[in-house]
């Protein structure tokens, strides 16, 4: 079986998972991928040494790119990607797998876009794949076997956590850990604007900020870190964290972040409705 794969579309996540497939030992020589702009091909093939293609300058670069593959990543936006996989059948394996990392994109609208029996495989991963310490959830499609998603979860374990979970998990999943970098972004701002507010110098604020955040997200990587117990290990009874987070539980902040992620999950079904 060739060992090929494909990345369709090579934006910041595509390239996160293609730098942590080389990183991990997979050839150059069986990674070749498509991006629309000659200069982004070029910067990205000096960059990795793999094969890139531009669409611009070649009109049949993503048939070239998937023919003989094995899988194909497909990482192009939400709204045209239906029509690229449909564009794809001529070319495409029966035995490839179709990975998306497209968010909203259901696998019963990419099964119905690619040839019939076709395996798919539905993901979202996070940005934090970009320095190995991603979160990607899989779930495999109709045509799907174990050895297909086993194939998949092996690609993504180059990058970080793979869980499998049921498809129509995947939008909670994208509301805490596909968005979750941002709110993790979020609060670093707010805790630098309060040092801020409080008389600290603004360049100081970011850098006790950020790096907090940085040093508490190492402890929360330790095998069995709980992050109840960690707060607790910081919060004295009646000392200065205690006064903080009495305020915090006060103003509601854990349903707040309870209903941003709800409204997070809303829309990604919005969106997949728009997809139809």
């Amino acid at each position: 079986m060739t060992n090929k794969i494909a990345f369709l579309g090579c934006g910041s996540m595509n390239e996160a998972i293609m730098a942590g497939l080389l990183a991990s030992g997979v050839p150059a020589r069986d990674i070749v991928a498509t991006v629309r702009r000659a200069s982004r091909a070029s910067e990205l093939a000096e960059r990795h040494g793999v094969t890139v293609i531009a669409t611009g300058e070649e009109e049949a670069a993503n048939l070239e790119a998937v023919r003989g593959a094995a899988v194909v990543v497909l990482g192009v936006k939400p709204v045209g990607i239906a029509d690229l996989a449909a564009s794809l059948a001529p070319v495409l394996s029966p035995s490839a797998v179709v990975v998306s990392v497209a968010a909203a994109v259901s696998i019963a609208q990419l099964e119905r876009a690619l040839p019939d029996g076709q395996p798919v495989v539905r993901s979202m991963p996070n940005t934090p794949a970009r320095v190995g310490r991603g979160v990607i959830a899989v779930s495999g499609g109709t045509h799907a076997s174990d050895e297909d998603v086993k194939r998949t979860v092996d690609l993504f374990s180059a990058v970080g956590v793979v869980v499998e979970v049921p498809e129509e998990q995947i939008d909670a999943v994208s509301a805490v850990s596909g968005s979750g970098p941002a709110y993790a972004f979020y609060l670093t701002e707010a805790m630098a604007a309060a040092g801020e507010s409080l008389g600290l110098d603004r360049e100081l604020s970011l850098v006790l900020a950020r790096e907090t955040v940085v040093g508490a997200g190492l402890m929360l990587a330790e095998p069995g870190a709980d992050p109840a117990q960690l707060r607790r290990g910081v919060t004295s009874p009646n000392g200065t964290t205690e006064r903080a987070i009495a305020v915090f539980d006060e103003r509601g902040l854990p349903g707040i972040i309870a209903d941003g992620a709800a409204a997070a999950t809303a829309r990604a079904r919005e969106i997949t409705r728009e997809l139809g």
